[in-house]
């Protein structure tokens, strides 16, 4: 494994943190071999000024083209200590946390405790008799039960309070019909997969399936000893903040990570080579496409698009007319097969992180972007849109493994 150190970043005062912010270079890290020249500057000249722009105090990329993986650091995880961003510091990855949900979802219909089919009130008797005995674990999982909120109402501060209010709770539209993206719904769908293995979501998520996926720096809650490498995200106003505890909130933005890990989980989806079977089929069914809101085909957490991808409309999945306002779906019957030339992505945030994800199984490519403050989704996409791009013109920059 080798080191490519490009320039070191002075631990002064916190005042001159943004002139240092100018000289900024990235700490290039391959795993295999050398960084390809033209990698290395395409990402620094694609996140420098994204972190100019926007004073993002650190921002780390994750690189894998045929097995071979490549680590981009910029900056710090906290602006008090100076401490440098790399491969190993944790970050929030908001809604990054919903394929994680989703693969655990899979994973125990693979193994029978659920069917995508069950309705949701099957896995949580107190349920019965409200609107959940018509909507199946299918529809929370990708944001089609009738118009379940982006989140909560403030009253909703514990489990009995969330019951309460899915009892009340009464749909907009048939089950099926309508994709409203919603923390509740597929953070639910989490909550019910865990039930259905006879544990908490916490308890399956870091006992059984981060091990299972290699994650060793993957957490719902970060340990006391790791605490050291958990990044501080930053606010508009720059003030150091994390992620506030709410209900469901692990099983919809609760994750927390490394860029190493991170682009782990991406190798996993590209191909699943060495992990068990019931995982290995269980990721592939999250490929599965069940609706269609206009170029995006909605999986289970991932959305997809035939590649090579519109930048355009990748952008128009990401935006806000999708993540924030109803949208009619078209629902796939039968649903669509896993295929692996489409691309996948989710972004995700909290007050103070940004993170994105997207991969080409078949061209067996994959970025993960992980920052340290939110920025636009649109400067994610566009930016891993670029690096997928470098990557997909120059096969063979990497050997196989």
């Amino acid at each position: 494994m080798q080191f490519l150190r490009k320039t070191t970043f002075p631990l002064r005062a916190l005042g001159l943190f943004s002139a240092a912010l100018l000289s900024w270079q990235a700490n290039a890290q391959t795993v295999g071999g050398e960084s390809p020249r033209q990698l290395d500057r395409l990402v620094k000249e694609t996140i420098q000024p994204i972190m100019k722009e926007h004073d993002v105090p650190g921002l780390a990329v994750a690189v894998t083209s045929e097995g071979r993986q490549y680590f981009f650091n910029f900056g710090v995880a906290s602006k008090e200590s100076g401490r440098r961003v790399s491969e190993k510091t944790i970050f929030e990855i908001g809604s990054v946390s919903k394929t994680l949900t989703a693969t655990l979802g899979a994973y125990a219909q693979t193994v029978g405790s659920l069917s995508l089919s069950d309705k949701a009130s099957m896995h949580l008797p107190a349920l019965a008799g409200s609107s959940f005995d018509g909507i199946s674990l299918l529809d929370l999982a990708t944001y089609t039960p009738g118009g379940l909120p982006l989140q909560f109402p403030d009253e909703v501060t514990d489990l009995d309070t969330m019951i309460a209010y899915f009892r009340t709770w009464r749909p907009a539209y048939a089950p099926g019909t309508h994709r409203v993206y919603s923390n509740p719904s597929i953070g639910l769908f989490g909550h019910l997969a865990a039930r259905s293995m006879g544990a908490s979501f916490q308890e399956i998520m870091q006992g059984k399936l981060f091990p299972m996926l290699g994650l060793q720096h993957t957490f719902i809650k970060v340990p006391r000893e790791r605490m050291g490498d958990y990044a501080f995200g930053y606010s508009k106003e720059g003030k150091p903040i994390r992620v506030n505890p709410g209900v469901l909130d692990a099983e919809a933005y609760g994750v927390k990570t490394t860029a190493a890990d991170m682009i782990r989980f991406v190798e996993a989806n590209i191909d699943g080579v060495g992990l068990e079977d019931s995982l290995r089929r269980a990721i592939a069914a999250t490929h599965t496409g069940y609706h269609r809101v206009g170029a995006m085909t909605q999986g289970l957490a991932w959305e997809m698009y035939p590649y090579p991808t519109d930048l355009e409309q990748l952008l128009a999945g990401n935006s806000t007319e999708i993540s924030l306002k109803p949208n009619r779906s078209a629902k796939l019957e039968p649903p669509m097969p896993p295929d692996g030339t489409m691309l996948l992505n989710k972004t995700g945030s909290t007050n103070g992180f940004g993170a994105y994800v997207a991969f080409v199984p078949a061209k067996r490519i994959g970025v993960v972007l992980l920052a340290n403050k939110y920025y636009p989704n649109a400067l994610r996409v566009r930016a891993a849109h670029r690096i997928l791009a470098e990557l997909a013109e120059r096969p063979g920059t990497a050997p196989s493994r």
